[in-house]
């Protein structure tokens, strides 16, 4: 069993659900925040940093709602999600990001998801 442990992040986004499902389902919309290259075949996206290679399966998606990935390297009950909410109150869409961290990783790891959700609110004029 993983050692690793499930954290969740929150960011209202200024835009439609649909809209930002495209960005987070997509490799045309994921290469424009997530990575610098990113393909798709079979189910099975590559992500590339700077000439470093990932690679991660399409789990499970749900139109306009979520997309659940996993890391090829990552223990089987690990992954990593984006989820799209709908504030109740204010209306707003809300992203969801879970992954999995050390706990003593779990700051940088936000930290790293900080950086990208900014390019990627950059990209949707948020």
């Amino acid at each position: 069993m993983s050692k690793k442990v499930l954290y969740t992040l929150e960011y209202p986004v200024r835009c439609s659900p649909a809209i930002l499902y495209d960005f987070l389902r997509t490799p045309a919309g994921l290469q424009e925040w997530f990575a610098d290259k990113v393909d798709e075949r079979d189910g099975v996206f590559s992500f590339s940093w700077n000439g470093d290679d990932e690679k991660a399966e399409l789990l499970e998606t749900e139109q306009d709602k979520f997309v659940r990935f996993r890391w090829l390297h990552n223990a089987k009950d690990e992954y990593f999600e984006f989820s799209i909410d709908k504030s109740e109150v204010t209306n707003q869409t809300i992203l969801i990001i879970k992954d999995f961290a050390d706990k003593k990783e779990i700051k940088d790891q936000s930290q790293l998801w900080e950086y990208q959700v900014k390019d990627l609110f950059h990209r949707l004029g948020n």
